[in-house]
């Protein structure tokens, strides 16, 4: 089941939600307010692929090599 990020239109918090494929996007709900006035926002992936040896392994080409210890250049 895919992790979704989501910021309340009416209080503006920002939080995390599991939604299965069988549930419908529209049933998001706000766990502060309970408002169901949520959009889904752009979250930024960052992941991490190193070899047994500890060194940093990943893909070739343009946006290959090694990152920072926090995930990010």
């Amino acid at each position: 089941m895919p992790l979704y990020e989501y910021r309340c239109q009416e209080c503006q918090n920002h939080f995390e939600a599991i939604v299965s494929s069988s549930q419908q996007r529209d049933q998001t709900r706000c766990p502060r307010c309970d408002s169901d006035r949520v959009q889904r926002v752009i979250s930024a992936a960052s992941f991490r692929v190193s070899s047994a040896a500890g060194a940093c392994a990943s893909p070739g080409g343009p946006l290959g090599g090694c990152s920072s210890p926090s995930g990010f250049s």
